[in-house]
C-alpha cells in the first residue's frame, strides 16, 4: 500500500500518495499559479508560501516533509490582506515585471504575522531569500511598509487611485496589471493550462563544440507516453536568428554544435515526469573538439571557424573629424584599455511558450519582447506566409534584453504542428542561463585627450566584442557601443573601431544599456584621469564639456530642445562635492528608438465597441509599464476615464506591429502613434458632443515615422535617433568602502508616470551596481560555472539608499507630450560612478569588471 502525505493548504486538508516537491504539487496539482517556479534551485524566492508561519521556498520542500503542516499561499490571503496588498503595492510601484511579487507578498505577510510594526531593515532581512530584478527592492519596501500600516489601521486605502480618477499623463497611475500580478492569477506562458496539452523539451549540447556523430532516439521513441523525438531533419528550414539567420534550430547530424545551449533533438510527451525520463534515454555519440573560447583565440589566423563564413561577425568604424592629429595637438591624453564581462540577464520568469494548431497555422502564447519578431523567426524556420504564424504575449516576467531572441516559441511551434496537439515548452533555469544571449564581454583600448582648460578635444578606441556562438544582436549592440562611446559631450574628432567575434562561447545579445554599458564604463573612467591632469574635479570637467540644446554632440547630431544634461550635473553637484574622498559621478546617454536610419515605426489602433475604447498595439509590456503609458496617453488627449480604455495587449493578429520592446522606443515611438491616433478620436467625439457611444464600431489608426540619417551619412549633421535621454549618477561610499547613496538625476522628458520613473530609475541603480561590483558569469573551455544563486545578484539587504531625480524642462519634444525612453539608459552610468568612488577613495584604477579589491569582492572571497 503507498504510504500516503496529508497537509492543509489555503485552509483545506489535501493528500497525496507522491513524494515530490511541494512547488510541483502546488502548481500541478492543485492549480495555485500564483506559487511561480523561477529556478527549483531555493535560489530566487519566486516560489516563496507561508508553512506553519513561517516564510519557506516550496521548491525546496516535499509533499514528504509537509505532511500536517498548515499551507499558505497568496490564493489563501484573507480578503482585507489582499486588498492591503494591492493597494499598497499599485501606489508605492512596487510591481514591475511581477514574476517575483507573490513571493515577495507572502515574504512580507509572515513578516507582517510576526511583526505587525516592522522597520526598513526588519523588511530587507525578510526579503533576503527573494531576488528582485525589476525594481531595486525599495518600492516592495515601501510597499511592505505601507500594508503593514493598512492592516494596523495606520493608513487607509484610497479606492479612487486603482480607479483611476486622475489617468492622465504626469499623474500618478496605478498600473493596469498591479492586481492580477500581486495576487498571482495573471497568467504567465507556464500558468497556461489547455485540453490535451502535453510537453516537449530539448537535449542539449553536452560540449560547446564537438560533432555529432550519431543521434540514438530509439530507447526513447519506445517510452510509453513519448508522443515524438524531432531532430534536425524534422525541421522545414534549420536556422532562426533576430538578424542574422546564423542559429541553428537543432545541431544535425554530423554537424558541429557551437555552445552548450545548442539543441540536438526535442522530446515531447504526454506529461513533465515522461518528458525527463525520455530525455535521459536519448543517447549522443560526440567526436569532442577544441573550442574557441576568447577574442584572441577566435582572431588567430589558424583558429577552427565557429560559422563557415569565419569567425568575425560584425564591425562597424564610425569617425568624424580628424582624431589623430587633435590627440597629438592635446595638451593632456590618457590611454587605458577595459576588460567587462559577460552578464546574465537573470529575468525572474525562465523562458516558456505555449504553441498549438490554429486555423490554417499555428499559435503561440509567448513572453518575449516582440511578437512580431517571434512571428518572423518562426515563419522562416516553418517556410511559410508570417500571417499563418499567430503569436500572443501573456504576461512577461522580464527581458532586459534577454528576451529578443526566440528561444521556446519556435520549438513549442515545432512541436506542436508535429503531434497535432497544444505543446508547452518552459525552460529550466539551468537551460535558461546555458542558452540565452548575455550581455557582451568587451575588451578596449580608449584614449582621450583635451586641451589645458580640460575641454575634450578628440577619442580614438577600438572595441572588441564577444559574441558568444551565434549573433543575435551583435551589429546593433556593436554599433551603439560606438557611436555612444564619445559620451554625451562637444567634441568633433573621433575614430571608433569595433568588431565582433563568434567564439563557442554561450551567445550574447542584447542586455539594458545595449552595448553602452561598456563602453560608458572605459570613457567615464579616462574622464576622471584627464580631470587630474588639468586640475580640475571629475564634476567640472563634465559641465564644462557637456552637450547643451543647439550645440552638435560628437556623431554630428544637434542637440535638440529638450536636452537636459547639464541640468541633471547641477541636480547632482551638492551630493557629489559634499563627500569628497568618497564620491564618484557619471553621465551617459541613450538613445531612445532605433535610429540609424532604420524604419522605426510605432503603430496604433483605437477601436470603439461596447461604450469603450479598445487600444491595440504589439507592444511587449516586459514591466517597464508601456500598456499603462499608452492608457495614461488616451485618457490625456480624450478626457476619458480609465475605466473607458481597455488596453487588448500585444497580440499579432490583431494588433498592429509596433517594433520590439528594445532601444528605450515604446513610451516615445508608439506613444506617438497612441497619442495621434487618440487624437483624432477626440476630434470625433468632440462633434458627438462626448457622447462615445455615438462612435460605436469607429477604427482610428497612427502611424508614427520621424525619419533618421544612416550611420556615416554624408550630411554636415546627420540626425542619428529622435532622441537622447541623458543622466548623471553619482555614488558615494561608507568608511568600509561599502555603496552608501546613490543620486540618480534623469532627463527624461517628460515623466508621463512619476511612480513607475522612479522604480525603473532604482532598478536600473542597482542592476549597475551589480555589474560593477558583485555580478559574473565564469566559463570554463565555454561552460557556463554559474548557477542562478551564484551569479552574484544583488539582494534586499544589499541595496543602497538610491535618491532617483528627473530633470523636467519646460522646452519638450514635440512627440508623445515630449516622453523619452528611461528603460535603458538608468543602468549604464552607475557602474562607472562606482568606479570614480573607489579610485577617489584609494587612487587604484580599476579597469575591469566586476571591480577587484572592494568591500564587496572580499566578501564575496571570504564567503567561498
Amino acid at each position: 500500500m503507498k504510504e500516503t502525505y496529508t497537509f492543509t493548504v489555503n485552509g483545506i486538508e489535501r493528500t497525496t500518495d507522491q513524494d515530490k516537491p511541494l512547488l510541483r504539487y502546488l502548481r500541478d496539482d492543485l492549480h495555485l499559479h500564483s506559487v511561480k517556479d523561477g529556478c527549483s534551485e531555493g535560489a530566487c524566492g519566486t516560489c516563496t508560501i507561508i508553512v506553519d508561519g513561517r516564510a519557506v521556498k516550496s521548491c525546496v520542500l516535499t509533499t514528504k516533509r509537509a505532511v500536517g503542516k498548515n499551507i499558505i499561499t497568496t490564493e489563501g490571503l484573507s480578503d482585507e490582506e489582499k486588498e492591503a496588498f494591492v493597494y499598497a503595492f499599485g501606489s508605492k510601484g512596487s510591481v514591475q515585471c511581477g514574476f517575483c511579487i507573490p513571493g515577495m507578498v507572502m515574504a512580507g505577510k509572515a513578516l507582517i504575522d510576526r511583526v505587525p510594526d516592522p522597520t526598513e531593515e526588519e523588511i530587507k532581512v525578510a526579503l533576503k531569500g527573494n531576488i528582485c530584478r525589476c525594481t531595486g527592492y525599495k518600492k516592495i519596501i515601501e510597499g511592505i511598509q505601507l500594508t503593514a500600516a493598512i492592516l494596523r489601521g495606520d493608513a487607509q486605502i484610497e479606492t479612487n487611485l486603482e480607479k483611476g480618477d486622475a489617468y492622465g499623463v504626469g499623474q500618478h497611475a496605478f498600473r493596469l496589471d498591479v492586481r492580477e500580478k500581486v495576487l498571482g492569477y495573471g497568467e504567465y506562458p507556464d500558468d497556461v493550462e489547455m485540453d490535451g496539452m502535453v510537453y516537449a523539451s530539448a537535449v542539449r549540447s553536452k560540449y560547446p563544440r564537438a560533432r555529432i556523430l550519431d543521434i540514438h532516439t530509439e530507447k526513447a521513441e519506445a517510452l510509453p507516453g513519448v508522443l515524438a523525438v524531432l531532430t534536425a531533419d524534422d525541421v522545414p528550414n534549420n536556422k532562426v536568428g533576430h538578424l542574422q539567420q546564423d542559429w541553428d534550430v537543432m545541431i544535425a547530424k554530423g554537424s558541429i554544435t557551437r555552445c552548450v545551449g545548442d539543441a540536438i533533438c526535442l522530446v515531447v510527451a504526454e506529461t513533465r515526469e515522461i518528458l525527463e525520463k525520455a530525455k535521459k534515454l536519448v543517447k549522443i555519440d560526440y567526436e569532442e573538439l577544441k573550442p574557441v573560447t576568447s577574442i584572441a583565440e577566435a582572431m588567430a589566423e589558424d583558429a577552427p571557424k565557429v560559422h563557415s563564413k569565419g569567425n568575425l561577425c560584425q564591425s562597424r568604424h564610425v569617425t568624424r573629424g580628424d582624431a589623430k592629429k587633435a590627440l597629438a595637438e592635446s595638451k593632456y591624453v590618457v590611454t587605458q584599455t577595459y576588460r567587462t564581462p559577460f552578464t546574465e540577464h537573470a529575468f525572474l520568469e525562465p523562458e516558456s511558450a505555449v504553441a498549438f494548431p490554429y486555423k490554417d497555422g499555428v499559435k503561440v502564447l509567448s513572453s518575449d519582447q516582440g511578437v512580431y519578431d517571434t512571428r518572423k523567426e518562426i515563419s522562416i524556420m516553418l517556410g511559410w506566409d508570417p500571417e499563418r504564424v499567430v503569436v500572443e504575449n501573456k504576461l512577461v516576467g522580464g527581458g532586459f534584453g534577454g528576451k529578443e531572441d526566440v528561444s521556446t516559441q519556435h520549438i513549442a511551434a515545432l512541436a506542436a504542428l508535429k503531434v497535432n496537439r497544444p505543446v508547452k515548452v518552459t525552460f529550466s533555469r539551468q537551460e535558461s542561463i546555458n542558452f540565452h544571449p548575455k550581455r557582451h564581454a568587451m575588451e578596449g583600448t580608449f584614449t582621450l585627450g583635451c586641451d589645458e582648460n580640460g575641454v575634450f578635444t578628440g577619442l580614438d578606441c577600438e572595441i572588441y566584442f564577444d559574441t558568444g556562438a551565434y549573433a543575435s544582436l551583435c551589429g546593433p549592440v556593436l554599433e551603439r557601443a560606438c557611436t555612444h562611446s564619445v559620451g554625451p559631450y562637444c567634441y568633433q574628432n573621433t575614430d571608433i573601431r569595433g568588431f565582433g567575434y563568434y567564439t563557442n562561447n554561450p551567445p550574447a545579445g542584447a542586455f539594458r544599456g545595449f552595448g553602452v554599458c561598456q563602453s560608458e564604463f572605459a570613457l567615464e573612467s579616462n574622464i576622471n584621469l584627464l580631470a587630474e591632469k588639468v586640475g580640475i574635479s571629475p564634476w567640472e570637467i563634465r559641465y564644462r564639456n557637456a552637450i547643451e540644446p543647439g550645440k552638435v554632440l560628437p556623431n554630428g547630431q544637434i542637440a535638440d530642445c529638450s536636452t537636459a544634461l547639464k541640468e541633471t550635473l547641477l541636480a547632482v553637484k551638492d551630493a557629489y562635492e559634499s563627500n569628497p574622498g568618497r564620491a564618484g559621478i557619471a553621465c551617459a546617454m541613450k538613445n531612445a528608438g532605433v535610429g540609424v536610419g532604420l524604419p522605426d515605426k510605432g503603430r496604433a489602433k483605437l477601436v470603439v465597441h461596447d461604450g469603450k475604447v479598445e487600444l491595440y498595439s504589439a507592444a511587449s509590456d516586459i514591466g517597464q509599464g508601456c500598456a499603462t503609458v499608452f492608457v495614461q496617453m488616451v485618457a490625456e488627449t480624450t478626457g476619458l476615464g480609465k475605466e473607458m480604455i481597455i488596453n487588448k495587449g500585444a497580440n499579432s493578429e490583431v494588433a498592429p506591429d509596433s517594433g520590439t520592446t528594445s532601444g528605450s522606443r515604446q513610451t516615445l515611438i508608439t506613444g506617438e502613434a497612441v497619442r495621434m491616433a487618440s487624437a483624432d478620436l477626440n476630434e470625433d467625439l468632440k462633434e458627438a458632443g462626448g457622447d462615445l457611444s455615438k462612435l460605436e464600431g469607429k477604427e482610428y489608426f497612427a502611424e508614427f515615422f520621424d525619419p533618421t540619417d544612416k550611420l556615416g551619412a554624408d550630411v554636415p549633421n546627420p540626425k542619428s535617433h529622435v532622441a537622447y535621454g541623458f543622466a548623471t549618477h553619482v555614488v558615494i561610499l561608507d568608511d568600509d568602502g561599502r555603496v552608501k547613496e546613490v543620486y540618480a538625476a534623469h532627463d527624461s522628458g517628460k515623466v508621463v508616470n512619476p511612480i513607475s520613473i522612479q522604480g525603473q530609475i532604482e532598478g536600473g541603480v542597482l542592476m549597475g551596481l551589480g555589474y560593477a561590483l558583485t555580478e559574473d558569469f565564469p566559463l570554463k573551455n565555454g561552460v557556463p560555472q554559474a548557477k542562478y544563486g551564484t551569479l552574484g545578484l544583488m539582494r534586499s539587504t544589499q541595496i543602497p539608499d538610491i535618491h532617483a531625480i528627473y530633470v523636467e524642462k519646460e522646452e519638450l519634444l514635440p512627440f508623445a507630450y515630449g516622453a523619452k525612453g528611461i528603460g535603458e539608459i538608468a543602468t549604464i552610468p552607475t557602474a562607472p560612478a562606482a568606479q570614480g568612488a573607489y579610485y577617489a577613495m584609494d587612487h587604484v584604477l580599476r579597469t575591469k569588471l566586476p571591480m577587484e579589491d572592494t568591500y564587496y569582492s572580499k566578501k564575496q572571497k571570504a564567503v567561498k
